[in-house]
C-alpha cells in the first residue's frame, strides 16, 4: 500500500488552572477560532470546539504525524500565550497541567458533537470535576484522585 491513511478522532478536555472561572463570554468564540487555527497548523483539524468558564472541549481529527502529547502541548501553549495578550484579565492565565484525550469512533461523532455543543446547559447541573470523573470511568481510565487536579 503506497499511502498511509488514518482517521483518528479525539475528544480533548482540559481545564483552566485550579478550575478558575475566567473564560468569559467575551473571549470564548475568539478562543475557539484561535485554537482551531493552531490545530489546523498541526495537521489536526477541529470538528467542534466549545468551552465554559473553567474548561474546554475539543473534538478533532488527530494528525497521523504527531503524538497526542505534542498536539495538546502546541494547543495549550499557543492558546495560553494568545490569551495573555487579550488584556489585564488574562495576564496571568494558565491551563491546568493535565488533560484528557479520549478516542471517538466515527459512529459516535454526532453524539459527541451534540454533547460538546450543549456544554452551557450541561454545566448548569454538573461541575467540571463531576463530568471529568465520569469521562475517566466511562473510558475505563485508571487514575489517582490526588493527581488529577491542579
Amino acid at each position: 500500500m503506497p499511502q498511509s491513511l488514518a482517521r483518528i478522532l479525539i475528544h480533548l478536555v482540559y481545564s483552566t488552572k485550579n478550575r478558575e472561572r475566567n473564560l468569559g463570554d467575551d473571549i470564548r468564540d475568539e478562543l475557539h477560532r484561535y485554537t482551531a487555527g493552531v490545530l489546523k497548523e498541526c495537521g489536526s483539524p477541529a470538528i467542534l470546539i466549545n468551552s465554559v468558564e473553567d474548561h474546554i472541549h475539543i473534538l478533532y481529527s488527530h494528525s497521523k504525524n504527531h503524538s497526542p502529547a505534542r498536539i495538546v502541548e502546541e494547543v495549550k501553549v499557543a492558546s495560553s500565550k494568545w490569551l495573555k495578550t487579550k488584556g489585564p484579565a488574562y495576564a496571568h492565565f494558565h491551563w491546568q497541567n493535565g488533560y484528557g484525550d479520549f478516542s471517538v469512533s466515527q459512529s459516535n461523532v454526532p453524539e459527541v458533537v451534540k454533547y460538546i455543543a450543549n456544554q452551557q446547559e450541561h454545566h448548569r447541573r454538573k461541575s467540571f470535576q463531576e463530568e471529568y470523573r465520569e469521562f475517566l470511568q466511562r473510558h475505563e481510565v485508571e487514575y489517582d484522585e490526588r493527581y488529577v487536579w491542579d
